[in-house]
């Protein structure tokens, strides 16, 4: 698990061009939008192309967004559960 936390960080940092941070200055427990990262909804977008291309996983409606998206780690868990790739 630690492994896929870190390669999500990374791809994170680039799809996003967060040039400035590295994968260590990411909490993978803080929220991804809002108080942690910052992250917006077109950053929620290309979040959903990253699991879509690099995992395979199609999410079926804006709900379970909300709830995969909350951290990496809560990520991670469901690319774990879900992945095809």
């Amino acid at each position: 698990m630690e492994e896929l936390i870190l390669e999500l960080k990374k791809e994170i940092i680039e799809v996003l061009n967060l040039e400035e941070m590295t994968p260590a200055d990411i909490d993978e427990n803080a929220p991804l939008f809002g108080e942690g990262l910052g992250l917006d909804s077109i950053d929620a977008l290309e979040l959903i192309v990253l699991m879509e291309k690099n995992y395979g996983i199609k999410l079926a409606n804006a709900n379970e967004g909300k709830e995969i998206f909350q951290s990496i780690k809560c990520m991670a868990d469901y690319i774990a559960a879900h992945r095809t790739k």
